[in-house]
């Protein structure tokens, strides 16, 4: 019985080595694989944003009217789909319509003036011509009947001295001599009248010539004040006209109206005043805000990242996946502005202003790496703290006393 009990002990402590040996291996195993896997293995690092939404891929249009006025109709729904030209609010437009309407009247007064003026310049002209015809034939008659005059007046000049010759040889009488005299005095008198006349008649020509010039100047230049008055209004009706467009707020893009102020018809609303907001169709982008020491040179063009939307728990609905696209490189407002471009595939509808947070992996390295990493991001302010302590109290260093070799 001893032998059997002895043997039984023997086994006992055979198969407690045995063991020993495989837990031993078991646990030399699992601890080469974790030291390798913590050498030579890979995890992600990431740089997470203090902020992130989802905006639209080209900037938010705000709806505003440049001038102060009443709302006569509002087509601003929440959510409503519009095109670019689309009518979303009137003002009232009854002042301006009436200024319109007597602008308009007083400007077709204006052109029935500026034609009647020019009828009145096209029938002074044509007077003109007509009394330049009539005064240059009167001019040829008077020169027709001068030079008549002068051909009698130099025959009875001939006459004359013919007579006087007879006179001097005591051929004719002195009475008969002075009546030949007379005459020939007559014609030269008649010659220097018919002269005068036409000269006269001349002049008149011109005077009359020069009165219709000036009475068409005039009429010219009341013409273009006229028309000037006119372009003037011609320049305040396109003002109105188009202030009359422009108090019809259209659509600028294409998109959807996320945003609506709480206006009612009737209300009296400000030059400049916010009445909504266009979000325009298309791609949409992720704007997010780091901290510059998470950001600048690390988070670079084309790196992956996730997003995590804040009303989604990412183990119910997972994560969107995204681009880093573009990174700003001026700190804004104490943050780094970084846009990342979202995928498609994604278990709810994106949309416009959705809040939430990216993660955008910057690196991959081992595990030890990253343990060594954390280590010295823990110790190092206290290492720097105690640096710092330790120099403050350090007491300044004594010059060496006279004498003494460095």
């Amino acid at each position: 019985m001893s032998v059997s009990f002895t043997r039984t002990l023997r086994s006992l402590r055979v198969e407690q080595s045995r063991g020993a040996i495989i837990v031993f291996f078991l646990v030399t195993l699992l601890l080469t694989v974790w030291i390798a896997w913590l050498v030579f293995g890979r995890v992600s690092v990431y740089a997470v944003s203090t902020t992130a939404r989802l905006e639209a891929g080209t900037a938010t249009h705000s709806i505003q009217s440049l001038y102060a006025g009443r709302i006569s109709a509002n087509h601003l729904v929440l959510g409503r789909k519009v095109k670019k030209g689309d009518v979303l609010v009137e003002l009232d437009t009854n002042v301006q319509r009436l200024q319109l309407f007597e602008e308009r009247t007083e400007s077709g007064a204006l052109a029935a003036a500026i034609d009647t003026i020019q009828k009145e310049i096209e029938s002074e002209e044509r007077a003109m011509e007509e009394e330049q015809r009539a005064a240059q034939l009167g001019v040829a008659e008077a020169q027709a009947r001068l030079r008549e005059a002068e051909a009698a007046a130099s025959y009875a000049t001939l006459e004359a001295e013919r007579k006087g010759k007879l006179k001097q040889a005591g051929l004719l009488s002195d009475l008969e001599y002075a009546r030949i005299a007379a005459d020939a005095q007559k014609q030269n008198a008649t010659v220097e009248s018919l002269r005068l006349a036409a000269k006269r008649q001349d002049t008149e020509r011109l005077s009359l010539q020069s009165q219709r010039r000036s009475r068409i100047e005039a009429l010219r230049r009341e013409q273009g004040r006229l028309a000037g008055n006119r372009t003037k209004l011609g320049a305040q009706l396109h003002r109105l006209e188009s202030e009359m467009k422009l108090r019809r707020i259209i659509a600028p893009i294409d998109g959807t109206i996320g945003e609506v102020a709480n206006f009612r018809i009737g209300a009296v609303i400000a030059a400049g005043e916010k009445l909504g907001a266009i979000v325009p169709a298309g791609a949409l982008k992720v704007i997010a805000q780091f901290e510059p020491a998470k950001a600048l040179g690390r988070v670079r063009q084309g790196l992956p990242a996730r997003l995590r939307f804040d009303g989604f728990p990412w183990t119910q609905y997972g994560t969107l996946t995204a681009t880093v696209s573009t990174v700003a490189n001026e700190v804004r407002d104490g943050y780094v502005r970084v846009e990342l471009t979202p995928s498609r595939d994604f278990r709810i509808p994106l949309q416009h202003g959705l809040p939430g947070s990216t993660e955008v992996e910057i690196e991959q390295i081992s595990p030890a790496l990253l343990v060594v990493r954390t280590a010295g991001q823990m110790l190092g302010p206290s290492t720097n703290e105690a640096a710092r302590s330790g120099a403050a109290q350090a007491p300044p260093s004594q010059p060496p006393p006279e004498g003494q070799k460095q």
